[in-house]
């Protein structure tokens, strides 16, 4: 565990490939998606968070704070990124980095974070983790001091896909390896759970 990353867990979108069925909530196996990522991600954060919208209580078996996107109307990832960032620098001051899980990518490394800090270029302000060649921008830790900055793209300029803000910014990306799946699969649709299903029990 790194003592100076917060971490959290990217709930807030509308599941739209999923019917509008929350994505987090699916059973894969005998455990949601949801369960899934948080025992994968918390041993590697100090503290935890998930960034979702709506009623809370939703989540409350899961016993993490909750964290709704500080700027409305589902602006996307970044918002969760951003209410994150807020979060941690009022509840966790000494945090340094803030890192993103995505709560549909149940297999994402265990040494996500540990991997992604290690040896990197000391002008870093965003690791983005990549497999096969191709990067996953959800799949990131951010310098907690870029929250101003992100705050005003959102707001201010307009900004929404996380590629066209984080090219203004000095970006390391880790290439983790593909053994028998991709680390960062993601669920987006049925298809993709049935997938998920057959990885699981193999």
């Amino acid at each position: 565990m790194n003592n100076l990353v917060g971490g959290v867990i990217l709930a807030g979108g509308l599941s739209r490939r999923m019917g509008g069925q929350e994505k987090g909530m699916v059973l894969l196996g005998n455990k949601t998606i949801l369960s899934r990522v948080i025992e994968r991600a918390k041993p590697q954060t100090e503290k935890l968070i998930l960034n979702a919208n709506g009623n809370s209580q939703r989540f409350k078996d899961y016993k993490l704070t909750v964290v709704k996107d500080s700027i409305s109307d589902y602006p996307g990832p970044l918002a969760g990124i951003l209410s994150g960032m807020e979060w941690m620098s009022k509840n966790f001051e000494n945090a340094i980095w803030l890192a993103s899980f995505p709560c549909d990518a149940p297999f994402i490394p265990t040494n996500f974070v540990e991997k992604c800090l290690y040896k990197i270029p000391s002008n870093t302000e965003i690791v983005c983790a990549k497999s096969v060649g191709r990067a996953h921008p959800v799949c990131a830790l951010w310098k907690i001091k870029l929250m101003d900055e992100l705050n005003t793209a959102i707001e201010k300029e307009g900004v929404r896909k996380i590629d066209n803000w984080t090219k203004n910014y000095n970006i390391h990306f880790v290439e983790f390896e593909t053994t028998t799946i991709d680390p960062f699969f993601n669920i987006n649709s049925p298809d993709d759970l049935k997938e998920a299903k057959t990885i699981i029990n193999n």
